[in-house]
C-alpha cells in the first residue's frame, strides 16, 4: 500500500477532524484491516481495533457488537456495493467516516490488479448525507478538502480547488 505516494494531506486532515470530535478515551472499531492510518491513530493514543477483512457487504457482524463507542470508516464505504447495510447495523452511537467525492472530471477509481481496491461508489456530499440519514444517523459535523497533485495538466489544476474528500461525524 502506498508504494509510490503516501497520503500525508489526507491523513493530516482526517486526524484533525477526528481529534475535533472524538476523545482518545473512547473505544474505536475501525472498518477495514489494520493500515498505516490506524497505526497513526494508535500513536495519537486512540484505542483502535480493526475489522479482519471480511466482506462487509455480506457479513456485518463486526459492527453489531456494543463493545465500541465509535465506528470509524476511512475510505471504506465507496468500496461497498451496499454501504447502507453496514451503516444501519452499527451498534455504536458515534460514527466518523470519510469518503472520496465524485469528481466530474475523473472516472471512478478501479484497480486492475486488486478486485477489492475498486470504488463502486464515489459520492456527492448530499448522497452520502442522505445515505447516513436513511440509516438512522444524525450528522453533527462535516468537512471537505482538496487533494492537489504535483503533475501538469488540466485535471491536476482542477484538483487544487475541487474538494476530493468528505468527512462526517454523526451520532444516533
Amino acid at each position: 500500500m502506498y508504494e509510490k505516494t503516501f497520503p500525508n494531506k489526507r491523513y493530516k486532515e482526517t486526524l484533525e477532524f477526528l481529534e475535533s470530535v472524538i476523545d482518545p478515551s473512547e473505544k474505536i472499531l475501525d472498518l477495514g484491516v489494520e493500515n498505516p492510518f490506524s497505526k497513526i491513530l494508535k500513536e495519537h493514543n486512540y484505542k483502535v481495533e480493526n475489522t479482519q477483512g471480511e466482506d462487509l457487504d455480506i457479513d456485518t457482524s463486526a459492527v453489531q457488537t456494543s463493545g465500541y463507542d465509535v465506528v470509524t470508516a476511512f475510505e471504506i464505504f465507496e468500496h461497498l456495493v451496499a454501504p447502507y447495510n453496514v451503516l444501519k447495523d452499527i451498534q455504536a452511537n458515534k460514527l466518523v467516516a470519510t469518503v472520496p467525492l465524485k469528481l466530474w472530471f475523473s472516472n471512478a477509481y478501479r484497480s486492475k490488479t486488486d478486485m477489492r481496491d475498486r470504488h463502486f461508489h464515489e459520492f456527492e456530499d448530499w448522497q452520502f448525507d442522505w445515505l447516513l440519514e436513511k440509516a438512522g444517523w444524525n450528522i453533527k459535523r462535516r468537512k471537505k478538502w482538496t487533494n492537489p497533485v504535483k503533475k501538469i495538466g488540466v485535471r491536476p489544476v482542477l484538483r487544487h480547488f475541487t474538494p476530493r474528500y468528505y468527512a462526517v461525524y454523526a451520532e444516533r
